[in-house]
C-alpha cells in the first residue's frame, strides 16, 4: 500500500483480513456471501466516535446472520463467502459511488469517524475491505464456471424488527430484482410454513441503486439468485440461528431438488 501517501495503513500485519470463507471446496450448486457478517474495526479508525452500545446495533452489522450463515453453509456443504468488517467502515452491499456506502448518518446516529473523510482515505477503506471480499466472490464464480458448476446465488441478511417506529411483521423475506426462477420458488416454500409471516421483496427490494451483491455478481452474470432477510429477534441466540439454518436448509435442498428435476441447474 505505498501508494497511500500519508494515510496510515488501514490494517496492521496482526489484524484479521476482511474476508472468510467456509466449505471452499463444496460442490453444492448454493453460493452464499455475507455482507454485514461482521462488526470489527480495523485499529487505526478506532471506534469510529461511537459508544459499544451503539456498536452492537444493527447500523453496525446484520446482528445474527452469522451464525445462521456459517449453519447453513454447513448443512448444505455450500460455499460461504463473509466479510467481517462493520458496514460502518464500508458497506459492502453498497456501490462505493454512493453516499451510503461509508455513511455519515445511519438510521439517527451520527458517525463522526466518518465526517470529513479524504477521497484518499475512502478509496483506501475501499482498496483494503470491499475490493478483496467482491474480487473473491467474482473468483469463486469464474472458477465454478469454468469446471461447469451451477451456481446459484444467495446473499443472507437479517433485519430489525421494529424500524422508525414502525413493527415489521415478516418472520423472513426474500429480495430479489431480475431473476425470475429462485425467488419465485423461494416464495412458495416459505409460505408453505404454515407459522412463518413472508415477504415478498420485503422489507427491503434489491435494486442497482442500493445494493450490490445481487446486481454485480448474480445479475450481470445471470446467475438464479435471491437475498434473504431474516428478522433479528428470531435469530438472536444460537437456537434460533440453529432452527432457522435447519429450515432454510431442508427448503433450499427441496429446492435444489426441483431444478435438476427441471434441469435449471
Amino acid at each position: 500500500m505505498s501508494d497511500a501517501g500519508a494515510i496510515p495503513l488501514l490494517l496492521d500485519s496482526d489484524e484479521v483480513p476482511p474476508v472468510r470463507e467456509y466449505h471452499s471446496a463444496a460442490r453444492s450448486p448454493f453460493l452464499f456471501t455475507c455482507d454485514h457478517y461482521g462488526r470489527l474495526i480495523p485499529r487505526v479508525l478506532g471506534d469510529l466516535g461511537l459508544p459499544e452500545s451503539e456498536l452492537m446495533r444493527h447500523i453496525a452489522w446484520d446482528i445474527g446472520i452469522s451464525g445462521v450463515a456459517e449453519a447453513l453453509s454447513d448443512h448444505l456443504s455450500a460455499h460461504l463467502i463473509v466479510q467481517r468488517y462493520s458496514r460502518l467502515v464500508i458497506d459492502c452491499n453498497r456501490p462505493p459511488s454512493v453516499a451510503s456506502s461509508i455513511p455519515r448518518i445511519s438510521e439517527a446516529t451520527t458517525i463522526s469517524g466518518n465526517e470529513g473523510l479524504s477521497r484518499e482515505a475512502a478509496e483506501l477503506r475501499r482498496k483494503i475491505i470491499f475490493d478483496p471480499y467482491h474480487r473473491r466472490i467474482d473468483e469463486v464464480i469464474e472458477a465454478r464456471l469454468r469446471q461447469g458448476m451451477p451456481t446459484v446465488l444467495v446473499a443472507l441478511h437479517s433485519f430489525t424488527p421494529v424500524y422508525a417506529g414502525i413493527a415489521r411483521p415478516w418472520h423472513i423475506g426474500t429480495l430479489y430484482h431480475r431473476d425470475t426462477h429462485l425467488p419465485p420458488r423461494l416464495l412458495r416454500h416459505l409460505r408453505a410454513e404454515a407459522d412463518l409471516v413472508v415477504g415478498d421483496n420485503e422489507p427491503y427490494a434489491v435494486s442497482d441503486e442500493t445494493d450490490y451483491t445481487i446486481p454485480v455478481h448474480g445479475e450481470k452474470r445471470g446467475l438464479m439468485n435471491t437475498g434473504i432477510e431474516i428478522r433479528q429477534d428470531l435469530i438472536g441466540d444460537q437456537s434460533g440461528q440453529h432452527q432457522w439454518a435447519e429450515r432454510l436448509a431442508r427448503i433450499l435442498g427441496e429446492i435444489e431438488a426441483e431444478m435438476r428435476a427441471e434441469r435449471l441447474i
